[in-house]
């Protein structure tokens, strides 16, 4: 017999706007609890939401979409994800797609996100002038990452414009709650972004160059593997809509803590070292995704309760991220915490891959507006997007001034 169902919906407007009071209060009942609504269990703390990322008998157990002549492009880039997959499956496409990023793509990069950035910023404060509030996510939170993947898979400029509204309609499938235009709409992207990474493929496979798509037509293992064509496409679009995301929604989350937090703000330009520091403290502050979900391969317990084969567990990254057993005054801001064991990044075998990029184009964007500013200042009221598992904004006014 199941306890009640925990007191919290999910697609309440008040819990999506700020769910981490409604967090704290559940989380002093139980540590993992049933949620009737979604029909799977929640891991409130941050123990046993490590412990649903890293236990083994929890996975990621791929079921295709129905109606499958429906989803079929949709269904093909998530049945070949690394995300989606278990060992041994996952051991080899990931030991492939690191042996291609180990190729030196991070650091050939690193010079360019950071002339990239201040470019951006510069771009702003010239619209700003000190005065004018200017959109800092699409004037730069949502162009830079999706400059940098367009970059590192050697997508040729004018087609990537097309990048971001295919990622964009492919990840609201990922919420709750969705419309059957929503759907069609995920389809279509998924339909026209795998047509696209073909012939992408397809021609460096007759042109060789040093991006990331060359060396994943190219790389093999020791023992001869090499990516099928599907598992190609799937790992770029994956690079993109999970790269993408978290770092536009780092970027907008993190600056919006900032402008909330003056004094935070101030601490960083007296301590510009501090910024790596910084970084990691704004993805624990207000994580990019809050829910990662899992599937019991057995009957497994965690947190006092017990997780039957084939129930699903999702970890609240959110929730785990303000845990005070392992955050000391988890609700304040501090861009100097050093003791900061967050999971924003995901932990075990499904630790994010992009981790040492997203992390670039972080200290790239936030190293630019503290460096190319001397004002930066709220200049407006920011807008949220209303989607909860990926939590962001949609529009961020600031006013700059060089």
């Amino acid at each position: 017999m199941r306890p009640p169902a925990v007191p919290l919906d999910l697609t309440d407007p008040a819990v999506v706007a700020d769910p981490y009071a409604a967090y704290a209060r559940t989380r002093m009942q139980a540590p993992v609890q049933w949620h009737e609504g979604l029909g799977l269990w929640l891991a409130f703390t941050h123990a046993e939401s490590n412990a649903v990322l890293r236990d083994r008998r929890l996975g990621r157990l791929w079921r295709d979409r129905e109606p499958a002549e429906r989803f079929g492009s949709f269904n093909l880039i998530h049945r070949n994800a690394i995300l989606e997959m278990e060992p041994p499956d996952h051991t080899r496409l990931r030991r492939l797609v690191s042996a291609a990023f180990a190729r030196g793509h991070v650091e050939r990069l690193r010079p360019w996100v950071q002339e990239l950035a201040r470019d951006l910023v510069d771009g702003l404060v010239e619209r700003s002038g000190g005065t004018e509030p200017v959109d800092v996510l699409a004037g730069m939170a949502e162009e830079l990452p999706v400059a940098v993947i367009a970059e590192l898979l050697g997508v040729p400029h004018a087609d990537r414009p097309l990048l971001r509204p295919w990622s964009n309609a492919i990840v609201k499938m990922y919420e709750y709650g969705r419309t059957t235009e929503i759907e069609n709409s995920a389809e279509r992207a998924a339909v026209e972004f795998v047509a696209y990474l073909r012939e992408l493929a397809a021609d460096r496979r007759n042109h060789l160059g040093d991006d990331l798509v060359s060396h994943l037509v190219s790389v093999r293992d020791a023992e001869g593997h090499r990516l099928t064509e599907d598992e190609l496409v799937t790992t770029c679009i994956l690079l993109l809509n999970a790269g993408h995301e978290a770092t536009v929604n780092v970027s907008g989350n993190g600056l919006l803590a900032l402008l909330e937090h003056p004094d935070q703000l101030a601490r960083l330009r007296e301590e510009p070292g501090l910024l790596p520091t910084a970084v990691e403290e704004l993805m624990r502050f207000d994580s990019p995704l809050q829910l990662f979900e899992r599937t019991a391969t057995a009957d497994v317990e965690i947190g006092g309760v017990t997780v039957r084969e084939g129930q699903k567990v999702a970890a609240l990254l959110g929730s785990a991220n303000r845990d005070p057993a392992v955050f000391a005054e988890p609700d304040r801001l501090d861009v100097g915490r050093t003791d900061n064991p967050h999971i924003s990044f995901g932990a075990g075998v499904h630790f994010c891959i992009g981790a040492p990029l997203a992390r670039v184009e972080l200290q790239a964007s936030f190293g630019a507006l503290l460096d190319r500013t001397s004002r930066l200042e709220p200049g407006g009221t920011p807008v949220r997007r209303p989607e909860f598992v990926i939590r962001g904004l949609s529009r961020l006014p600031v006013v700059l001034a060089g």
